[in-house]
């Protein structure tokens, strides 16, 4: 591992840290946590004082995967964004708390975020 992979790891560690203590969902307001792997995206939808999650998609879906040929895009994110609007939606969630863990807003989390918010969410 190169020192300056070390580095953003650090930083990455840091910002979770610090956004950790501040997002907490409700049963008025659930959490949609995001997670990015190299090859998926992952989105969630999670009640943490019921400690349930309500809504998930993600790009290892069987049937996501069968329309698109890689899960670790920006198309990818904006297709799982409006997913899972549209699994919140018509669940009756409307306003949720935007957890994007620790990365960095631009990219594939802007993309699922903008994605989401077109869907019907508000965050």
């Amino acid at each position: 591992m190169s020192s300056m992979h070390k580095v953003k790891l650090v930083r990455q560690k840091r910002r979770k840290a610090r956004m950790k203590g501040l997002v907490r969902g409700t049963s008025e307001r659930p959490r949609l946590r995001v997670f990015r792997s190299i090859k998926n995206i992952y989105a969630q939808i999670i009640d943490d004082s019921a400690g349930v999650t309500l809504v998930a998609a993600s790009s290892a879906e069987k049937t996501f995967r069968a329309g698109a040929k890689h899960g670790g895009n920006v198309t990818a994110a904006q297709q799982i964004g409006r997913q899972i609007a549209q699994r919140a939606v018509e669940k009756g969630i409307k306003q949720v708390a935007f957890d994007r863990g620790g990365y960095k807003y631009h990219g594939r989390i802007k993309a699922l975020a903008d994605a989401a918010r077109e869907g019907g969410l508000q965050f």
